[in-house]
């Protein structure tokens, strides 16, 4: 089942799908809640999965499943305690947050922050991309792991100067 979001359309982009602003979103903007399936089990993975934590992850449906990976995201992913109507704890719900002014026509992102165990290779494109889809915090980790060709020194080099669940390593 589809859900509708006045603030935001699904559309194509050059490796599948992606939401995108059907009109100016302010920063601050709770764009939109996350729905879905929750489900209870510590080895669930999935590619759309986001982690609840306590063993717990959403599954979510369309429009928010589609929310891709930027290492300079304009969204995030936050989350909220519920009750139900009884007053007993209900899993977390989570939303969407505008973290700049979005134009329309503008692809919705999040820093995805996977582990360094998850990463894969970022295409995102951004100034300051980490080239992984990881957390920032796990980028040494990586890093360590990656071995670095040798280059040969040169007089005139330059230099260079980033939560979704990750999947499960391979």
């Amino acid at each position: 089942m589809a859900t509708t979001n006045p603030w935001v359309r699904v559309g194509k982009v050059p490796f599948g799908k992606g939401v995108f602003a059907r009109q100016v979103i302010s920063k601050g903007t709770e764009i939109g809640i996350v729905q879905g399936k929750v489900i209870d089990d510590p080895e669930y993975s999935s590619t759309y999965c986001i982690d609840l934590g306590n063993c717990l992850s959403l599954e979510p449906r369309t429009p928010f499943r589609y929310l891709n990976h930027r290492c300079e995201p304009n969204c995030a992913l936050h989350t909220r305690d519920v009750e139900f109507e009884d007053g007993s704890p209900a899993p977390s719900e989570v939303f969407v947050e505008a973290l700049v002014d979005i134009p329309p026509g503008t692809e919705l992102t999040i820093d995805y922050q996977w582990s360094a165990e998850g990463a894969i290779k970022c295409l995102c494109g951004a100034d300051a991309c980490r080239g992984w889809v990881v957390a920032l915090e796990e980028l040494p980790k990586l890093q360590k792991k990656v071995k670095k060709p040798k280059m040969a020194k040169s007089p005139k080099a330059s230099e260079k100067t980033a939560k979704p669940k990750s999947p499960k390593p391979r």
